[in-house]
């Protein structure tokens, strides 16, 4: 049998929907054993997506993000719950939880309790805006990050309405610093011995993932917009779309115009460098339009790569997935059946030579690891949630 990273550590996985199930299912897939606590009868939340019944593995939202991993439905109001979840803590190596703050300290189980039974434990938090502050308690949600964090204000082209971006940038975002932050709790535990609390914030992710942008405004009080550049942009093709990226060459400008097969442009003294193209970046568009509309995407992306310009054809999702650059890279993971069909999956950009990811645990259902693992704490049987 393989051996994977984290063998050996137990995460006590309070998490729902998309920030701490992105989380844990990195540690699940990469050898953690992530014991996933849910609410009777009702579960993940996203169990409930597009309509689906949640005893079911028909729920792709809830697949995506919950391979490998053992489902204990539990009523935490149940003091016989309650001590079984207590139990299963006093071992635990990380509990993951992506409440408000106070609900679970609600529970009794806050960190500071949780110290006092284990003090190796590894306590991570995610949160929509932090653990202190004037937004702590509000609502958190994907999108309130991107629209608060200045995220949803970010366009490469400011004459388009400011609208919601449609894959959840925060939520992801911060289920990998979380990740990130977990990892490196565990390597401290192995020096000092001891676990700590780890905080991520979705509104903080998602200002961090502005790292550039924001700096540029600290130090030098300008914006920093990587898609408004002159040379940069989307452009229609007779059959599709094509983004262009006009950089990191000495004259980049010279050689699009050699691959559209027009003049060069740079030598005109209003297109002679960068600060003469910014200002003239609408005129340029326009012409890279014009051009670009005349022919086919693969055309233009052979004479772009022949001049050693970065380019790439704009594809749909369902496009990228039969791509065999996708299906070369292992990004698709077959799950089993089920009476809807087959589970696939997408899976991790994460390659390593000698840890590979596969599903040990399809996706489970609600509760289907009960007797199991509440037979080991205590010779309990799933009856007794």
């Amino acid at each position: 049998m393989t051996t994977l990273p984290l063998d050996g550590i137990r995460v006590i996985d309070f998490t729902q929907v998309m920030l701490g199930p992105s989380c844990t299912q990195v540690l699940a897939d990469y050898g953690a054993e992530v014991i996933k606590i849910e609410k009777v009868k009702i579960g993940d939340l996203s169990r409930w997506s597009l309509g689906s019944d949640p005893d079911g593995l028909n729920n792709p939202v809830f697949c995506s993000l919950n391979r490998n991993k053992k489902s204990l439905a539990l009523d935490l109001k149940d003091p016989v719950a309650q001590k079984s979840v207590r139990t299963l803590l006093e071992t635990a190596d990380v509990v993951v939880n992506n409440f408000r703050p106070g609900v679970m300290e609600r529970m009794g189980f806050g960190f500071e309790d949780l110290k006092k039974i284990n003090q190796r434990l590894i306590y991570a938090v995610g949160t929509g805006f932090g653990l202190t502050g004037p937004y702590q308690h509000k609502g958190g949600q994907d999108v309130l990050a991107q629209a608060v964090s200045g995220v949803m204000r970010r366009k490469s082209d400011n004459s388009h309405p400011t609208s919601i971006y449609a894959t959840p940038l925060a939520d992801y975002s911060a289920g990998m610093h979380l990740v990130q932050g977990i990892l490196l709790a565990l390597l401290q535990r192995d020096k000092t011995g001891e676990g700590q609390q780890v905080a991520v914030s979705l509104y903080n992710s998602m200002i961090a993932m502005q790292m550039q942008e924001g700096t540029t405004h600290l130090m030098r009080q300008r914006d920093l917009n990587w898609g408004a550049f002159p040379l940069t942009g989307v452009f229609e093709t007779t059959d599709g779309a094509i983004v262009m990226v006009g950089a990191f060459k000495p004259n980049p400008l010279r050689d699009i115009c050699e691959a559209l097969e027009i003049e060069d442009l740079s030598q005109y003294p209003h297109y002679k460098d960068f600060d003469a193209q910014m200002a003239r970046r609408p005129e340029l568009q326009a012409i890279f339009r014009d051009n670009f509309a005349k022919n086919s995407t693969a055309h233009w992306i052979e004479r772009l790569e022949g001049v050693d310009i970065l380019c790439a054809p704009v594809r749909s999702l369902p496009e990228a997935l039969k791509d065999e650059q996708t299906i070369i890279n292992k990004m698709i993971l077959e799950a089993g059946e089920t009476a809807a069909g087959p589970i696939r999956l997408i899976g991790s950009p994460i390659d390593m030579s000698a840890a590979h990811v596969t599903v040990r645990i399809s996706p489970p259902q609600l509760g289907q690891h009960n007797d199991e693992i509440l037979a080991s704490l205590s010779g309990l049987q799933g009856d007794a949630a």
